[in-house]
């Protein structure tokens, strides 16, 4: 059985004496919240980590162990949350590496083996910190570690230190952290550097993973193509690490995952003149592939939502015949369809090969000449044009009478607002504020376009239920109840566009942003 739990922690360490141990640790039961503190034991745990010949998931600072010893033995994936923070996943002791945990990391492995990379062997004497209920707050707890590299140019090679480490209970306010250091530090003891056992590890014993390319946002005076690059590598970062929610199944994991790629489908298309688009376009359509398989998804999620929320609001009343039924039946239905949809999508050799070519992509850029200039002078321009694109459609669509060809149009232009929208966040390292008040002046347009194409959708989506509810034998009446609602707000939108796009449809966006 699978069980998740969320680790905050901190690692400290200290000069050690000639034996090798740490300073005696400080008592913590006088510091504020915490009633008593007792000796809870020593631990002998035994932990085998693994990974890629290239330490893959190092890289990214993940870990995958099966540990022996302790109360929780078994098979852990660890994933990064923050620098404190990190999620684990549990499965129970087996001789084999659980197929639930490598499917998880299939983004990562593109089907190179895990290996044993690391074994380590610790020896932790542990103290409870507990508040006025007698509840768990802390962990604070001596750990002694030998550690044997069991893979790569330097299998054999051993390292031993010690260490201490503050790991937070459940609900435990992260204060704690600040109260205990003051006492930490005048006992000897400072922040480790190391963000894991693991990777202090792979440093003592042999070559750590190589660090990836750089995703800070790109200095003021930087070149074009680095500061797309810097945006498109942050996309590709952030889909690999929603990769592993959407395969969980967690909340709000396709829609991150499925806008980190309309963000790098975007980018690529809108700098053009910094990227060649005949190498770029094929990606870009890989892209689009994805994000559609991703979409039926999303799309159900927020229309169930939708639904669901426009029938609470409803008197009861006038909710005649099975409606909540009806469209409970169809919700279930359709997500077992779209998420078996988005599972064999990310299980497809054709995503690994997306994934690979994304990587081929920044080992060796198809810049073009404009990329060797500075950002600010040639991403500014780019901008503009996407606003030009935005501005032909919106006066298009709005030219329109109200109906399908108009909710069409308005579509259309909303795609136009979102290009838009992430061409200007990937200008502001070099454009700044100006580029980041454009980003929001468009996120409330595209916003407002997005509630509009919502209200279509629902529209055609209460219509065939109506019909089918009326085929059934019952009773169409809220259907067409709902269906005259979601029109009445369309319509709403509509009158209220013109004085949105006001706002934007006369800015002199190149000026604006140089």
């Amino acid at each position: 059985m699978t069980e998740t739990v969320r680790e905050t922690e901190r690692k400290y360490e200290a000069d050690t004496d000639e034996a090798g141990a740490l300073p005696p640790l400080p008592e913590l039961r006088k510091l504020p919240g915490v009633a008593a503190e007792a000796d809870t034991g020593v631990q002998e745990l035994d932990a085998t980590y693994y990974d890629t010949e290239d330490l893959a998931l190092a890289a990214a600072r993940i870990t995958l162990r099966r540990r022996t010893g302790g109360e929780d033995a078994g098979w852990h994936l660890k994933l990064p949350v923050s620098r404190d923070v990190r999620e684990e996943v549990r499965l129970p002791l087996a001789d084999t590496l659980p197929p639930p945990l490598a499917g998880l990391l299939r983004a990562r492995t593109r089907g190179a083996a895990l290996l044993p990379a690391v074994r380590l062997r610790s020896r932790r004497t542990v103290r409870t910190l507990y508040d006025a209920r007698r509840r768990a707050l802390a962990e604070l707890s001596a750990d002694e570690v030998e550690a044997e590299r069991l893979s790569g140019p330097t299998k054999g090679r051993r390292a031993a230190w010690a260490e201490a480490e503050l790991e937070l209970g459940a609900g435990t306010d992260p204060k704690l952290f600040g109260r205990a250091e003051k006492r930490l530090a005048k006992a000897g003891y400072r922040r480790s550097c190391a963000p894991s056992k693991l990777a202090r590890a792979l440093e003592e014993t042999g070559a750590a993973p190589a660090p990836g390319p750089a995703t800070a946002p790109a200095a003021q005076d930087t070149t074009a193509g680095a500061e797309v690059l810097a945006y498109l590598r942050a996309q590709y970062e952030e889909l690999l690490a929603r990769d592993v929610a959407v395969r969980r199944e967690l909340p709000d994991a396709v829609h991150k995952m499925r806008v980190a790629l309309r963000r790098s489908r975007s980018a690529l298309r809108s700098y053009r003149p910094v990227l060649d688009a005949a190498a770029t376009d094929p990606l870009r359509a890989e892209l689009k592939w994805l994000a559609g398989e991703l979409g039926v998804d999303r799309d159900r999620e927020v229309l169930a939502g939708r639904l669901a929320a426009r029938v609470a609001e409803t008197d009861t009343a006038l909710l005649l015949g099975p409606v909540e039924a009806r469209l409970r039946q169809w919700s279930v239905a359709a997500e077992q369809e779209s998420r078996a949809r988005v599972r064999a999508a990310l299980d497809s050799e054709r995503y690994l090969r997306l994934l690979d070519a994304l990587d081929a992509l920044f080992a060796a850029p198809p810049l073009r000449g404009k990329a060797a200039r500075p950002a600010s002078k040639v991403l500014p321009k780019a901008v503009a044009k996407e606003h030009h694109r935005l501005a032909v459609r919106m006066e298009r669509a709005l030219a329109l009478p109200p109906g399908p060809g108009r909710d069409r149009a308005l579509h259309e232009a909303r795609k136009k607002a979102k290009r838009l929208r992430y061409a200007a966040e990937a200008a502001k390292p070099s454009c700044g504020k100006a580029a980041k008040r454009l980003a929001k002046d468009v996120k409330a347009l595209q916003s407002l376009l997005g509630d509009h194409h919502d209200s279509a959708v629902a529209r055609a989506t209460l219509r065939e239920t109506g019909v089918r509810a009326h085929t059934a034998g019952e009773t169409a009446f809220t259907w067409g109840l709902l269906h005259g609602r979601e029109e009445a707000r369309a319509l709403d939108h509509e009158r209220e566009l013109p004085g949105v796009w006001a706002g934007l449809a006369d800015r002199d966006t190149r000026a604006e942003l140089s």
